[in-house]
């Protein structure tokens, strides 16, 4: 079992600078915790995500850590020029000595991808396209790519990653339909979906990758993330966790709301923290309490990556470096 941990860096309260640095002091603490990965959401103009550059923000993240493997989850493809993005791709796999992520999408959100003029029912096509021709620039010479979105003839590209064919490959998904285009490409997944969905889902994975004549020794990692605290006291976690998700479940739907679009996700994210965990989909309590959570979740779902949100809403850093402290120290060692 390995752990990792995802941020959408939603608004906290704090002033932006505060807010970023922060996230970096905590991004630091995962590095020294032992985390295999740092996995940070795009969003665009919401509150939701206050890194919508995610490179620019996983540069720091480059330079402020040692052993944390870092990238997006996920850079939403269509929102990019792919000749852009191949030179980003390579700047943070060099300057990181090989620790980038290279995480993809298409994006969840039709009023977000429609801001930027991506019309989102021709969403899928166009991330294939996009995929394919930065496949191509991380790995040749030459990008030379003809389809209906994108046309290059004879691009030259001067910048390769370091690591090859190209960074780790990894894909956030929730729908079933996406997971033979996943283990085609051997990427690690992660997915947001309740432990029966994901059992689903990563059952899929097996069957596809064995399908291709691939060993199961050979797996990528399969991973579900969910909302963590951890608290010496259950009561103490769960005040912290009812403060902090309040906030971050707006801001989930702010863009939804706003633009009067049925928000996908309103059953498996219920308005209060409590009606969370419940569902299974979130544990608030001591180190005992989270890691028998953890422990029974990941078999459930046949997971072997368990990704940790332990920074959301309002909970401040002193809060989620507890958080850490507590399952670095208490939980992980159970699993190694």
């Amino acid at each position: 079992m390995r752990f990792g941990v995802f941020d959408h860096l939603d608004d906290s309260g704090s002033p932006l600078q505060q807010h970023f640095e922060d996230r970096l002091k905590l991004v630091e603490a995962y590095d020294r915790a032992g985390f295999y990965g740092y996995h940070l959401a795009e969003h665009h103009n919401t509150p939701l995500g206050y890194a919508p550059s995610p490179s620019v923000f996983l540069a720091a993240v480059a330079q402020r850590t040692k052993k944390l493997k870092f990238g997006p989850m996920v850079y939403l493809l269509p929102l990019y020029h792919p000749l852009r993005l191949i030179d980003e791709i390579c700047m943070l796999d060099q300057m990181s000595g090989g620790r980038f992520l290279y995480g993809v999408g298409r994006g969840i959100s039709p009023v977000e991808v429609g801001f930027y003029g991506v019309n989102f029912d021709t969403g899928a096509e166009q991330f294939r396209e996009a995929f394919e021709a930065i496949r191509i620039g991380l790995t040749e010479d030459e990008l030379t790519y003809h389809g209906k979105f994108y046309d290059f003839d004879h691009v030259p590209i001067a910048m390769n990653p370091l690591q090859k064919p190209y960074p780790e490959l990894w894909y956030g998904t929730s729908r079933p339909d996406s997971i033979p285009w996943a283990a085609e490409r051997g990427a690690h997944i992660v997915t947001l979906r309740d432990t029966q969905a994901a059992r689903a889902i990563i059952d899929l994975y097996k069957s596809e990758w064995e399908k291709r004549g691939r060993s199961q020794a050979d797996l990528p990692l399969m991973g579900i993330n969910r909302h963590i605290v951890v608290a010496d006291s259950e009561p103490e976690a769960r005040a912290t966790a009812r403060r902090g998700y309040r906030p971050w479940r707006r801001h989930m739907e702010h863009l939804w709301a706003k633009y009067d679009v049925p928000f996908p996700l309103a059953q498996s994210l219920p308005a209060e923290w409590d009606d969370l965990q419940d569902k299974g989909h979130a544990i608030a309590g001591t180190p005992a309490q989270v890691r028998d959570y953890v422990l029974n979740v990941t078999e459930a779902a046949g997971a072997s990556y368990f990704v940790c949100d332990f920074a959301f809403g309002t909970i401040t850093r002193d809060e989620a470096m507890r958080s850490v402290e507590l399952f670095a120290r208490e939980v992980m060692p159970a699993f190694a």
